[in-house]
C-alpha cells in the first residue's frame, strides 16, 4: 500500500515533523505543557498508523516509541521551551527514519479470495 505513491511510514513521520515545525514557530500561541501533548501525543498516533501499515511492525513501532518517549521526556521532564520539544521530536524522527528505512517495506494488501460461480 502507498500513500501518494510513497510508503505510508515516510508520509506519516514527515506530517509528524511537519507538525513539530509549526510548534517550534509557536504558532497558535501554545504553551510549553499543549505543545508537548500535541507532539508527543501525534507521534504516538501518526506512529502506530505507520507501524500497522509497514512490516515488519518492530522497526516502526521502536521509531514512534523513541519519538514519543523523547518528546514527552523534552516537555514534561524538563523545564523545555515549545520550541526545544519539536526540534527534538522533529531530530529524533528524521534520524530514525533513515537509519531503518531500508528495514520497512508497505504492507501488500492481498486478494480477496475469488468464490467458484455455480
Amino acid at each position: 500500500m502507498r500513500i501518494f505513491g510513497r510508503e505510508p511510514a515516510l508520509i506519516l513521520n514527515t506530517l509528524a515533523g511537519v507538525l513539530g515545525l509549526l510548534v517550534t514557530f509557536q504558532i497558535g500561541g501554545l504553551s510549553s505543557e499543549q505543545a508537548g501533548w500535541i507532539v508527543a501525543g501525534t507521534s504516538a498516533i501518526f506512529g502506530a498508523v505507520a507501524a500497522a501499515m509497514t512490516r515488519p511492525i518492530a522497526v516502526q513501532a521502536f521509531t514512534a516509541a523513541v519519538a514519543t518517549i523523547a518528546s514527552a521526556v523534552a516537555a514534561f521532564g524538563y523545564e523545555a521551551a515549545p520550541t526545544h520539544v519539536a526540534a527534538i521530536n522533529g531530530f529524533i524522527l528524521a534520524v530514525l527514519m533513515f537509519v531503518t528505512r531500508g528495514q520497512v517495506s508497505p504492507l501488500v494488501p492481498t486478494a480477496p479470495a475469488k468464490t467458484p460461480v455455480g
